[in-house]
């Protein structure tokens, strides 16, 4: 068929992942500062979308071609990295999540629901994807709560 009758789709200003196709989550320019290197930042603009799926390669990219690798981060960030606490501002790692699963009362998890309220949380920064921690957190604990 002749490429001038194929309709392009529509651009709904979601962000896909050139390496594995996931949807992006969209990102400002706060954690992109935060996680890149100079010469790895310079390759995105104001903005850009964080690549959530683990085994993927990409970290961040745009809609412009513009590409960073997990290799290419400051250090190791979750949930590319399971070395990487999952909540970057209180240092918070899925272990934890794991302990208070196996626990009687979720005793960590309720101390970070706290902190995660004060201002010394720092999410839109420290987070890879600009987002609070809590929310993932929370799927996680179901998740091992419901494996025991």
């Amino acid at each position: 068929m002749n490429k001038a009758f194929v309709r392009e789709p529509d651009d709904d200003g979601r962000g896909y992942c050139p390496c594995c196709g996931s949807l992006g989550t969209p990102v400002r320019t706060a954690p992109l500062d935060e996680h890149l290197l100079p010469e790895s930042r310079s390759r995105l603009g104001a903005s850009a979308w964080f690549c959530p799926y683990p085994p993927c390669e990409a970290a961040y990219f745009d809609q412009l071609g513009g590409l960073v690798r997990t290799a290419e981060l400051k250090a190791p960030v979750y949930p590319k990295s399971d070395s990487a606490p999952i909540c970057p501002c209180f240092h918070f790692t899925v272990e934890e999540i794991e302990l208070d699963a196996e626990a009687d009362v979720p005793v960590r998890i309720r101390e970070l629901i706290t902190k995660s309220q004060s201002e010394e949380a720092r999410c839109g920064i420290l987070a890879a994807d600009g987002r609070c921690c809590l929310t993932e957190v929370r799927r996680l604990y179901l998740r091992f709560r419901n494996r025991s």
